[in-house]
């Protein structure tokens, strides 16, 4: 665990550096967003952000109306995480050691501008919870409780998952969700969780799951049944079904993060993940 927690500071300390030398200001302001609380309301004006739009004082006067927010010392960082069987997918560096390793290293650079940070890891039901907390012990205690966890059920609830964080998170937070998305139907409290946070989505992903080779009859063993499925993974149909749901998924991700104006991030497996979150943190600093 030292070994890796080395490691992983190591990464933290270079996309610091990185941003913090190619753009002005200090990295604390990649974290923009978080730490404010509701301060009063005031007339929409041109540029203001829709997510901050007061429907209910709008809908009873004759004017658009927005919620004006005052910045807390306290910030709140959440990260949602991704552990069901799906994850465990990968040749030599499976999705979820990027996974883990991903939300450890945000979780190390969260806690060291001081935001109070809690974690989230969820299958089809809730695998971990850590309420947020603030300080070098905690977190250094929710990285290692990431790497120790082991998950009871094999399956997968995106949209349960989300809908369990819209009801656990009181104030506004830095909401990090990390996954490999193979679900359906979770763009309605993945929005949700958007226009009322800040969001940031890093969707995970094996080479595989885009460029099927042409290997013939083969076996595929699904790890959240625990069955294996023999395919024709010659056949154009089945090939444009396995890409389909792929690009599907990224173009739901995508559309949900441009709407509410969210940060979306794409990684595979064997990318430099720390390249990806540099380029992450450079946007959100703009």
């Amino acid at each position: 665990m030292k070994e890796l927690l080395k490691k992983l500071v190591k990464f933290e300390i270079r996309i610091r550096k990185n941003v913090n030398s190619q753009m002005k200001g200090s990295f604390r302001s990649v974290f923009k967003g978080t730490g404010i609380e509701f301060d009063d309301i005031r007339s929409y004006q041109y540029g203001d952000d829709i997510r901050t739009i007061n429907w209910t004082a709008t809908a009873k006067g004759h004017d658009t109306y927005v919620n004006t927010y005052k910045e807390e010392h306290d910030q709140q960082v959440m990260i949602l995480l991704d552990v069901s069987a799906s994850q465990y997918i990968g040749k030599d560096v499976r999705k979820i050691d990027v996974s883990k390793e991903i939300a450890a290293v945000l979780a190390l650079a969260a806690a060291r501008e001081n935001s109070q940070v809690g974690l989230l890891c969820f299958s089809d039901q809730k695998e971990k919870y850590i309420k947020p907390h603030k300080g070098q012990t905690s977190v250094y205690n929710l990285v290692s409780s990431i790497f120790r966890l082991k998950p009871k059920s094999l399956k997968t609830d995106l949209n349960e998952a989300l809908k369990e964080l819209n009801n656990v998170l009181k104030k506004k937070s830095l909401v990090i969700v990390i996954s490999d998305f193979i679900d359906s139907s979770f763009e309605g409290n993945l929005s949700t969780l958007a226009l009322k946070h800040d969001l940031i989505v890093i969707h995970v992903s094996e080479r595989r799951e885009t460029i099927i080779p042409r290997l013939g009859i083969i076996p595929i063993f699904d790890n959240e049944t625990q069955q294996t499925l023999w395919v024709n993974s010659s056949s154009r149909k089945f090939r444009e079904s396995v890409v389909g749901i792929f690009k599907s998924n990224r173009d739901i991700l995508m559309n949900v993060c441009k709407k509410t104006n969210s940060s979306y991030v794409h990684v595979f497996c064997h990318e430099d993940y720390v390249i990806k979150l540099i380029e992450l943190f450079k946007k959100r600093k703009k």
